[in-house]
């Protein structure tokens, strides 16, 4: 290839990134949820008609993102080539084939040029509310947990599915929100799709072979080259994590040999009864993120740099298999990058961040009226982050959602959609453990009904009793705790109830310390104690 060519083919690819970048913020500005309007709960993409990842937008979390990158590869084996049309939309939420569990919804649209397919663009997104038991962990079962949509037309031929949408409107809470992201999803990738085809008419290209073939081939190279300069080897992790209702243990071994990567979670505890449960293609697309911040950062994510990512593991929690109850697998899931870099650590010491709080502090309210007085039945769903784990240079990022990316949404958004109030939202002093560089802060939020109002709440907490840990001699950041404004204790999992007057107080944990504390310099100590982040009791 010539080195006008090479320019050429680097051209196309930005142009390509430019394309899911718009088909992303596509869903953010249409979305109804603000889960994804407001904190980009979603992820984007370009395949080519195999079905392989050529792209990603930035916007997006790994879980999503990770995930969908194998989705469409089930779309192709359920829906027959010949069966595929110009116009259609394909559909599921199934926890297996899709992203999880049942709260998303993964789209996949078929690309047309000329009668020829081209491409495949697939988006997925979290929605309010899929029916069941509603957003939490108390199902015993995935058939309690909401409405599933096997893999499916939402439209052919341009022509939705109205028999879907029915159904839909009479198995969701928030049946307007719900249909209204179904409709965002499919203009997500229908704008992905006519981007491209302005791309390729204007480049003059009829198939993206020759641009498929240079961007996996020298992402291929490139990890390569990367994954040489590491040592081979195995090396082991175990991480404790609080459960349902007892403490759950994880297991990794990372296994770096011939080029490869392989984590094994064989080991890990078994299938949890409650809806904590995580199917493996999601714990493999946060076990590939955290080997991909690590070994290769900066390497474009697509399916040549997944492909040198393996994962394995006998039938136990972060492997449930049908029909476990999964609602809540981000909990457990996200504890999955700390549990890789804990092995990563045994084989690059002293480059790798300590633990953080990982798992979102979700919170799905549903409100109401107190009996006999007038007012507004809302479901409403909060993302909350807590502190991440120090870095061996630097310290931890306070209220960060790391490693999912999510966004908190702003307070004015989540009152917005219904009569809660956010008393107060601000960071936790002394949450984040002492080091050479200290763990980032989580924070303390309170919430409380509207007037003549009470809630129910669905406990979606993690790192309550297993507080994160520090490394290289840091010190463990300060776990979580759920509480009601008068002291009385809540349960960290699980749906309860706040009785009109009440407000839920919620401290959030901080991440973990990296290094001997001593060796903290005295200008970072005393900012720390002006900026109010460590208190003269911490001292």
């Amino acid at each position: 290839m010539s080195e006008l060519d090479e320019i050429r083919m680097q051209v196309m690819w930005n142009r390509l990134i430019s394309v899911v970048e718009e088909q992303a913020l596509t869903l953010l500005r249409t979305a109804f949820s603000t889960s994804v309007r407001e904190a980009g709960d979603l992820s984007a993409g370009v395949f080519d008609p195999q079905g392989q990842m050529l792209a990603q937008a930035v916007t997006g979390t790994p879980g999503h993102v990770n995930t969908m990158a194998e989705a469409v590869l089930e779309f192709i084996n359920e829906i027959p080539r010949e069966e595929m049309f110009e116009g259609d939309t394909y559909v599921t939420n199934d926890p297996w084939k899709g992203t999880g569990h049942l709260h998303d919804i993964t789209m996949v649209s078929p690309s047309f040029l000329n009668g020829e397919l081209v491409a495949f663009f697939a988006c997925t997104a979290h929605v309010v509310d899929v029916g069941g038991r509603g957003f939490g962990a108390d199902g015993k079962s995935v058939y309690e947990e909401g409405i599933q949509i096997p893999i499916m037309k939402f439209a052919e031929r341009g022509v939705v599915n109205k028999d879907l949408i029915r159904i839909l409107r009479a198995n969701v809470r928030e049946p307007n929100q719900v249909i209204g992201d179904f409709y965002s999803l499919s203009a997500c990738n229908e704008v992905g799709h006519r981007r491209l085809v302005d791309m390729m008419r204007e480049i003059g290209l009829t198939s993206l072979d020759n641009l498929s073939e240079f961007i996996f081939s020298r992402t291929t190279n490139a990890m390569r080259e990367r994954l040489a300069q590491f040592p081979e080897g195995s090396w082991s992790n175990e991480l404790m994590t609080d459960g349902y209702d007892e403490p759950i243990r994880l297991a990794a071994v990372v296994d770096m040999k011939d080029g490869l990567v392989n984590v094994d979670f064989t080991g890990s505890d078994p299938m949890s009864r409650w809806g904590i449960n995580v199917p493996i293609i999601y714990t493999k697309a946060y076990a590939s993120y955290a080997l991909k911040c690590v070994l290769a950062p900066e390497i474009p994510n697509n399916a040549a740099s997944l492909a040198f990512f393996t994962v394995s593991s006998e039938t136990n929690i972060l492997n449930a298999q049908r029909p476990a109850p999964v609602s809540l697998r981000h909990v457990i899931g996200h504890m999955v990058p700390d549990l890789v870099f804990g092995a990563l650590a045994k084989a690059l010491p002293g480059q790798i961040m300590a633990e953080g709080a990982g798992a979102l502090w979700n919170i799905h309210i549903s409100v109401r009226p107190v009996a006999g007085q007038s007012g507004q039945n809302a479901e409403v769903l909060m993302f909350n982050s807590g502190g991440m784990g120090a870095r061996p240079a630097l310290d931890g990022l306070s209220a960060t959602a790391f490693p999912s990316g999510v966004h908190t949404m702003p307070i004015e958004a989540t009152e917005h959609t219904g009569p809660v109030i956010i008393w107060r939202k601000e960071l936790r002093p002394d949450s984040g453990g002492g080091g050479e560089f200290r763990g980032g802060l989580g924070q303390v939020i309170e919430i409380g009904a509207a007037d003549n109002h009470e809630f129910d709440f669905s406990a979606m907490f993690d790192r309550v009793t297993q507080a994160p840990r520090g490394r290289n001699g840091g010190k463990n950041g300060t776990a979580g705790s759920v509480k009601l404004d008068d002291g009385t204790a809540m349960r960290s999992k699980g749906w309860q109830h706040v009785p009109a007057g009440k407000r839920l107080v919620l401290n959030l944990p901080g991440g973990g310390g990296y290094g001997d504390p001593a060796q903290r310099c005295a200008k970072a100590h005393e900012q720390d104690k002006i900026q109010g982040y460590v208190t003269e009791e911490r001292q």
